[in-house]
């Protein structure tokens, strides 16, 4: 009974054995490089986080501003206005942090723009990727720009020039 089971079991596992896994790589860094829209998406997430710090460094400058009047006046201060003073400054040092929280913070506009912009583009790779695997029957596509435990990988695997034929930007 051992015997059969046995033989069983390694009659199994040769019949997996023998079905060739088939791999593919991408190179997701690679096809975005080569897609436009990735381009002006950068170029404008790049300008709105431009405009975004400016408000937030005319706001932090405000508070240095403030904080440089107030010590230079604090002579002439009574205790009460050095308490007001005071509290505007930090006041003002908190929308400083509160507006950068706003807009670069882990939940943040340019987080929520980011990925409103990228999500399309992001969507369209996967759906490419997605057809050419299952017309290919590739069990697994690995993305090769953030797996970083490849060291060698053949470039006949690579099916990035595919994924942006399939995209219709030909390479």
């Amino acid at each position: 009974m051992k015997k059969l089971i046995l033989l069983c079991s390694m009659a199994f596992l040769c019949a997996f054995a023998g079905q060739a896994q088939k791999f593919a790589l991408i190179d997701m860094q690679y096809i975005l490089k080569n897609i436009p829209a990735y381009e002006m998406t950068n170029e404008q997430l790049s300008q709105v986080s431009k405009q975004w710090q400016g408000e937030v460094d005319a706001l932090q400058q405000e508070a240095q501003n403030m904080y440089k009047s107030y010590q230079s006046d604090m002579v002439f201060l009574s205790a009460d206005m050095k308490n007001k003073r005071e509290e505007a400054i930090v006041k003002k040092e908190q929308d400083a942090r509160d507006l950068k929280n706003k807009y670069f913070g882990p939940e943040g506009e340019l987080y929520k723009k980011r990925e409103s912009l990228m999500k399309p583009i992001q969507d369209e790779i996967y759906t490419a990727v997605k057809e050419i695997a299952e017309a290919n029957n590739y069990q697994v596509v690995i993305d090769r720009a953030s797996a970083m435990s490849i060291i060698f990988a053949s470039p006949k695997i690579d099916i990035s020039n595919q994924v942006l034929q399939k995209l219709g930007y030909s390479k």
